[in-house]
């Protein structure tokens, strides 16, 4: 038996492309209503207007400052009188080499990828105690632990890596109040994850790459994540999946990247 979603209200970070987005779009098409938010206002509006503004309200916030989280949490509760669940989806990566990494890339990686994990997770809990079946769903990536992924990516693999221990914590410390937490670890999807990445570094990276081996697995549809999260979020009380792995599974050749 599954939970319906329907009326519930969910926040998705990182919310307005990519995995966010595909998310948010399969959480509506599934009744619940969504607080997406993103740093930048101008994507939000793109997403809200996707989504459908009946359905969608967008926040610009950095999840990163523990301020701006515990405010724009406060204002998507207020606007839909509740709130049922919270997927820290929000993150990002910045390709180079250990010996070349900058330090501004890093602290904004740490900052966004795990810090605002923390950040967002310690605004929910208390809007969400005492709910009907309230749920947190982390995202990390298949890059934290499988060697096979994208080269040179070595500050992110380790936010979502730290991510992942924390949910652990996470998952025992809430399991009192009735809180569902999952950590969900998707594998490459074509997204615009990449869109502003440094073009030299991220020549290097794939370069790198390739000399690992002439095959890659990804090509998964962001769709395929978004139902992920739904299926999680869709357990009944008391049920909760721990850890769920969604990889692409077709061997594609490297050499796609010229």
């Amino acid at each position: 038996m599954t939970a319906s979603l329907t009326g519930k209200v969910y926040i998705v970070t990182g919310g307005s492309k990519g995995f966010g987005l595909a998310i948010a779009k399969a959480l509506v098409e599934n009744g619940a209503k969504v607080g997406l938010i993103s740093r930048s206002q101008a994507s939000l509006e793109r997403a809200v207007a996707d989504v459908g503004a009946e359905h969608a309200l967008g926040i610009a916030a950095d999840v990163g400052v523990r301020a701006d989280v515990h405010a724009a949490f406060a204002a998507i509760k207020t606007h839909f009188g509740r709130l049922d669940g919270l997927i820290n989806n929000a993150g990002l990566a910045t390709p180079n080499a250990i010996e070349h990494l900058v330090e501004d890339e890093v602290l904004l990686q740490v900052q966004t990828n795990f810090l605002g994990t923390v950040f967002c997770s310690q605004a929910a809990i208390p809007l969400l105690r005492g709910g009907e079946n309230p749920r947190i769903i982390n995202i990390s990536s298949a890059s934290a632990w499988h060697y096979d992924e994208m080269s040179h990516l070595s500050i992110y693999a380790s936010t979502k890596a730290a991510v992942e221990r924390f949910t652990r914590d996470l998952r025992l410390e809430l399991q009192g109040d009735g809180i569902g937490v999952t950590c969900i670890r998707p594998g490459g999807a074509w997204t615009s994850f990449a869109d502003g990445w440094n073009k030299a570094a991220l020549e290097s990276a794939i370069t790198a790459w390739k000399d690992a081996g002439a095959y890659m697995d990804t090509g998964m549809d962001v769709t395929q994540v978004g139902e992920a999260v739904r299926y999680a979020l869709a357990q009944p009380p008391g049920v909760a999946v721990d850890l769920l792995e969604i990889r692409p599974n077709t061997l594609t050749s490297k050499a796609i990247f010229g």
